[in-house]
C-alpha cells in the first residue's frame, strides 16, 4: 500500500496533488471504501487524515497538527470549500469525502463482510446514545468495544491496547482536533486495526445531540454555517476567523502561482504505517 510518512508535510507528486503544500489523495467516496476495505482484507494499516478549510488553516499554525494530517496514508478533501479551492488552484479533487458520510458507509461495509469495529470517543452519554443507534441502525454490526474520548495524555497508550485486545479492525476516533490526528500519529499502529479513521464530531450527530445540515446546504458549501446557527457562541466567531483565514491562504496562493510554475515539488515519501 502507498501513502506518506516521514512526519514532515510534503508538496505533493503526480499521484497526490497539493494544496497549500500538504499532498490530498484525490479519490472519490466509493474509490476510499474500497481502498479501507482492500487495507482490512491485506491486513495492511491505513490512516486516514481529514481536511477541512478549518483545519488547513490550523496546520499553517500547528506544524505537530500539519505532520499529523500529512503521515496519514490518506488525506481526503472532508470540506467542500477545499474542493472549491482545489478547482481555482488547478488542483483536482473530483469530489468531497466527508468524515460521516465515509463513516456511515464504513459501518455498513463492517456489518456486511462481518468486520469488528472499535468506537472511541466523545462524552459517555453521548456514546451510549450513539451505540444505541448504531445497533438500530446496523443490527449485525460487530462492535468490539468502546471508550468515550476523555483521558488524559498518560492514557494514550494504555487506550491503544485497549483497542488492539479488542481486536477491532476499524478504529473510529470522535474526538476533536487535534486529539485524534495527534492519537492517530503516535498511537494508531498500537492499536493494531487496519483501518484508524478520525470522524470528529460525527458520534455527536449520530447520537442526535447534534443536527447534521440539509443535504442543499452541504452543496453549497454551508455547512459550517448551519453548525454556527447552532452553537453561535461556541463556533461562530472561529468559523468566521478560520473562513476568512482560509479565503486570504487561497487569494495569495493563487498570486503565487503564475502560468510558467512548474509542477508541485517533492516525490512523495514512506507513509507511517510502511
Amino acid at each position: 500500500m502507498t501513502g506518506r510518512h516521514d512526519d514532515t508535510p510534503h508538496t505533493g507528486s503526480a499521484h497526490h496533488p497539493a494544496l497549500f503544500g500538504i499532498a490530498l489523495d484525490p479519490l472519490t467516496m466509493d474509490e476510499t471504501v474500497r481502498r479501507c476495505l482492500e487495507a482490512v482484507r491485506r491486513g495492511e494499516q491505513m490512516e486516514i487524515g481529514m481536511v477541512n478549510a478549518a483545519k488547513l488553516v490550523n496546520m499553517r499554525r500547528d506544524p505537530q497538527l500539519a505532520a499529523a494530517v500529512s503521515g496519514c496514508d490518506l488525506v481526503l478533501a472532508d470540506g467542500q470549500a477545499v474542493v472549491w479551492a482545489g478547482r481555482v488552484l488547478g488542483v483536482r479533487l473530483p469530489e468531497r469525502v466527508a468524515g460521516i458520510d465515509l463513516f456511515m458507509r464504513l459501518l455498513a461495509a463492517a456489518e456486511q463482510a462481518d468486520i469488528p469495529v472499535y468506537l472511541l470517543g466523545a462524552r459517555q452519554q453521548v456514546l451510549d446514545l450513539m451505540l444505541r443507534r448504531i445497533s438500530e441502525q446496523f443490527p449485525a454490526l460487530r462492535v468490539a468495544g468502546s471508550r468515550n474520548g476523555y483521558f488524559d495524555d498518560s492514557e494514550q497508550g494504555a487506550v491503544a491496547d485497549a483497542v488492539a485486545a479488542s481486536g477491532a479492525r476499524m478504529l473510529f476516533l470522535g474526538m476533536t482536533s487535534p486529539k485524534k490526528e495527534i492519537f492517530t500519529a503516535s498511537f494508531g499502529k498500537r492499536t493494531g486495526a487496519d483501518v484508524v479513521h478520525g470522524v470528529g464530531g460525527s458520534f455527536d450527530i449520530l447520537a442526535g445531540v447534534t443536527k447534521r445540515a440539509p443535504h442543499l446546504w452541504q452543496r453549497i458549501g454551508l455547512e459550517w454555517f448551519y453548525r454556527a446557527l447552532q452553537e453561535p457562541r461556541r463556533l461562530g466567531r472561529r468559523y468566521l476567523t478560520t473562513n476568512t483565514a482560509f479565503l486570504l491562504m487561497t487569494a495569495r496562493e493563487l498570486l503565487r502561482r503564475t502560468p510558467s510554475a512548474g509542477p508541485s515539488r517533492g516525490t512523495g515519501s514512506a507513509n507511517r504505517s510502511h
